[in-house]
């Protein structure tokens, strides 16, 4: 198991598989009816009707993108309980526990006594359930294979929490800041062939369906994992070796994350033909950051074209 608090690594990806997560994509937009004022019916990514009514006074967040949503939502004091994994911003760790992204504490959370819950992808469909059974009010949402489809989930949080004007303002400025990222990579030589190394044992990647290549693209790189139609796969040391990437970004929690498995890649002799280890070409992404659907998304992004493209900066 990995060390980090996020939700992508290899571990954690096989853990939400088995806990049956959920697979419709988070950013179904809503009803131009549903982006006013007036309460509104709006289904979540299981289908499941939600009626807006007052602004909640008791949220709580079962993931730790949502959590950094919430707050930048202007909520901070309405998040009644989060995850043991929401360490962002610093004041969601002084948040009540609710148990982590699959071993949900069920009595906790109704002890906490939310007007709402936040659901999200990792979370076992099992314990949505039994929250529903327990009449409490949930809502459940799924990330995108895009960036963009991180909007749309920031748009439908705002209105479930009647945070819709917060939610538009941010949305705006996401989406300028991504504007402003593809208009400085047009001057861009080329896209760099890259790798992306995720944290655990093994080669694992990100393939075509996670938003984590989305990412890499828009930051002016070209992931020579792209034809792999899955989120996430692990990645042969024939197949990384034939594909020889020119750069090796390696998703890590924190500098000595980084360092050690860059050091572990070092240390496999046959890997240290590939030209990214002889010309010393490794980038580290932050996994808090790159991770999480969330509001960071972007910021990693930028990092990353930066690290790739300082020219363009």
């Amino acid at each position: 198991m990995a060390k980090n608090k996020n939700i992508l690594s290899p571990s954690a990806i096989r853990t939400a598989a088995a806990a049956l997560v959920l697979c419709a994509i988070g950013s179904a937009p809503l009803p131009a009816a549903a982006r006013s004022n007036e309460a509104q019916t709006i289904k979540d990514d299981l289908g499941f009707e939600f009626r807006t009514g007052d602004p909640p006074r008791r949220i709580v967040s079962l993931a730790p993108n949502i959590t950094e949503i919430l707050f930048a939502l202007g909520l901070e004091d309405r998040v009644a309980g989060v995850t043991r994994f929401c360490d962002f911003p610093p004041a969601a760790a002084g948040k009540a526990k609710v148990g982590g992204l699959s071993d949900l504490d069920l009595e906790k959370i109704r002890s906490l006594e939310p007007d709402l819950i936040l659901a999200f992808r990792g979370n076992p469909l099992e314990a949505v359930k039994k929250i529903r059974e327990l009449r409490l009010p949930v809502f459940v949402l799924d990330e995108g294979v895009k960036l963009e489809h991180l909007l749309g989930m920031i748009t439908r949080i705002g209105a479930v929490t009647r945070r819709e004007a917060e939610a538009a303002a941010l949305v705006r400025r996401l989406d300028l800041e991504m504007e402003e990222l593809r208009r400085r990579l047009e001057k861009a030589a080329a896209k760099p062939r890259v790798f992306l190394l995720l944290p655990g044992e093994g080669l694992w990647t990100c393939g075509a369906e996670s938003y984590v290549h989305d990412l890499l693209e828009r930051a002016g790189a070209a992931n020579i994992a792209a034809g792999i139609p899955r989120p996430w796969a692990p990645f042969s040391r024939e197949a990384l070796l034939a594909e020889d990437p020119e750069v090796l970004i390696v998703l890590a929690g924190s500098q000595q994350d980084f360092e050690t498995s860059a050091g572990r890649l070092r240390a496999d002799a046959r890997l240290r033909r590939l030209q990214a280890l002889r010309h010393e070409r490794l980038v580290r992404l932050d996994e808090n950051k790159a991770s999480r659907f969330g509001p960071r998304l972007i910021e990693a992004c930028s990092d990353l074209a930066r690290a790739l493209h300082p020219e363009c900066f």
